[in-house]
């Protein structure tokens, strides 16, 4: 989302309640005790924000797009998390980021923006330490656009019009359970895949290598 107002309207939009489920889901899979993290996809940060509470990490939160990371300084200043969280203008592949410096990789609502879904799976992999925790939360595309529709109007149907548009683009654009898992079989990552709502899938592992303690 490059432009301003389309990211504008994405973090006006109230999705407090699956953001936060994605935080109490990597709590409850991995426990709190990670040392640093990378969230690939950061937005406006709402995400970051909620994990800087649940957990006393250091959080590297990455985006490709400007006006993005524009309203996620923004509220990283307001919830005072600037110590603990760095902002990172990039995109998939090739993140300027050491390799395997994470101890955690988390991605919420990117898999089905990339042109390859290989991307988001090698870089967690080259980014990620030997153990590390890896979750991720995207969308499932539903069986037809009319469904799309219906779910955009269930969901989001006060939200502004530009947000549902983009809503129903990506619902449209997402990946079915059984594709990623096809995904995993190429990239060699053994994951589990799992339905997490009527519109979300969880992706969730851990990198091969010695498992990190909880």
């Amino acid at each position: 989302m490059d432009d301003r107002e389309a990211a504008a309207a994405y973090a006006r939009a109230d999705f407090s309640d699956s953001n936060q489920a994605f935080v109490n889901r990597v709590i409850a899979q991995f426990g709190g005790g990670f040392a640093s993290v990378v969230d690939l996809g950061c937005g406006p940060a709402d995400v970051v924000v909620r994990l800087a509470r649940a957990a006393k990490a250091r959080i590297t939160a990455v985006d490709g797009s400007q006006e993005m990371l524009t309203l996620a300084r923004e509220a990283i200043r307001v919830a005072r998390l600037q110590e603990r969280v760095t902002l990172l203008l990039g995109r998939l592949p090739g993140l300027p980021l050491p390799e395997h410096s994470f101890d955690a990789v988390l991605c919420k609502d990117m898999l089905h923006h990339l042109p390859d879904p290989q991307a988001l799976w090698s870089e967690a992999r080259r980014l990620g330490r030997p153990g590390a925790a890896v979750y991720v939360m995207d969308l499932i595309r539903p069986s037809s656009p009319l469904e799309a529709r219906e779910i955009v109007e269930r969901v989001s149907s006060r939200e502004d019009p530009i947000l549902k548009e983009d809503f129903y683009h990506s619902l449209c654009a997402a990946f079915t359970v059984d594709e990623v898992r096809a995904q995993l079989r190429v990239a060699h990552l053994a994951f589990a895949v799992e339905q997490a709502s009527d519109r979300h899938m969880a992706i969730h592992g851990r990198l091969p290598g010695p498992a990190q303690p909880r």
